[in-house]
């Protein structure tokens, strides 16, 4: 039973409209009927064509590359939706950028991922609906509530039909240390055995493997993680796990696929069998096809996600 009579309606800016389209097919409704594009000096140009006051309002948007101006976007609007009198606007941002900078980690560091939860906040959203979040603790960043699904329980089903469960033959493995409780729990849904990938990390972007904790000598590894910038560290991951633990084969996955500079060509020439993302941002335009990189949609889980936020029932088991 719905309490609040309110009607749902989802939009979408231009970061990811193809996963929007993707959700909306899952709740079988139309998307938004909204316009999102660009004055001739670059400032973003919002309009929405259809009446949302006192609706349920969604609003689907990747702060992927270009990063400032899908953020302008999101940011208008929720600024639009505000203006237009919507009952409750949640944020839908299946990738939220800024979020490598959640802490000082030198003297006069900004802490931007602090300052974009303060602007999403007061650009009038109610609620944020994400998936892995670089740091789990940004949600404290925001003053309203969020929801930050996982991504590794659709890794999971997929490797659970490629491999199966308790196969003694696979291990999954940590790219480095502050991934190694997202990569535990996954194993643990896999019942495989896991190691960590040791690296000292010099400067943004580059990393040196150090050391490899654990035996996978012998064994097909899936690497995990959560975002896939330039790849350095990723395709660094798989190398050590392939040269020094003397691995059969690599796999990897991880949620939002970057890809930035040199990372096709990093991926390409890699050890790497297939590198797995999921749709939270779309492959890059200006780049080559690569073989190696699949993808797996993530619309059927926001979809329920949307769904139980709409209709007011809990949305934890959707964690589990």
């Amino acid at each position: 039973m719905i309490s609040h009579g309110k009607e749902i309606r989802v939009f979408c800016g231009n970061s990811n409209p193809a996963l929007a389209e993707e959700i909306c097919s899952q709740l079988y409704m139309k998307l938004g009927d909204c316009s999102v594009g660009h004055f001739a000096d670059g400032e973003c140009s919002i309009s929405v064509y259809e009446p949302v006051r006192g609706k349920d309002v969604f609003i689907v948007q990747s702060t992927c590359k270009p990063v400032n101006d899908n953020l302008m976007e999101l940011l208008i609007m929720i600024d639009a939706m505000r203006r237009a009198s919507a009952g409750r606007i949640t944020a839908v941002i299946p990738y939220f950028g800024y979020a490598r900078q959640d802490r000082k980690a030198k003297s006069r560091d900004p802490i931007s991922a602090k300052l974009v939860a303060n602007l999403i906040t007061s650009a009038g959203a109610d609620r944020v609906l994400t998936m892995d979040l670089h740091a789990a603790q940004i949600q404290g960043f925001f003053d309203i509530p969020v929801d930050n699904l996982m991504g590794a329980k659709i890794f999971a089903k997929h490797y659970a039909k490629i491999f199966g469960k308790n196969n003694e033959d696979v291990m999954v493995v940590s790219p480095d240390v502050g991934s190694t409780a997202r990569v535990r729990t996954f194993s643990m849904g896999l019942g495989l055995n896991m190691a960590i990938v040791d690296k000292r990390r010099e400067k943004a972007n580059q990393s040196e493997v150090m050391n490899l904790i654990g035996s996978v000598e012998g064994k097909t590894c899936i690497l995990l993680d959560d975002i896939v910038d330039t790849a350095g560290s990723l395709c660094g991951a798989a190398k050590a796990v392939k040269e020094i633990g003397g691995a059969k084969e690599v796999y990897a996955c991880a949620t939002h696929g970057v890809l930035s500079g040199p990372a096709i060509e990093r991926i390409e020439e890699s050890c790497i069998q297939e590198l797995l993302l999921l749709d939270t941002i779309p492959y890059p335009t200006d780049k080559p096809r690569c073989d190696k990189i699949k993808y797996l949609s993530t619309a059927s889980v926001f979809a329920e996600a949307i769904r139980r936020i709409y209709e007011e029932v809990s949305i934890s088991s959707i964690f589990d």
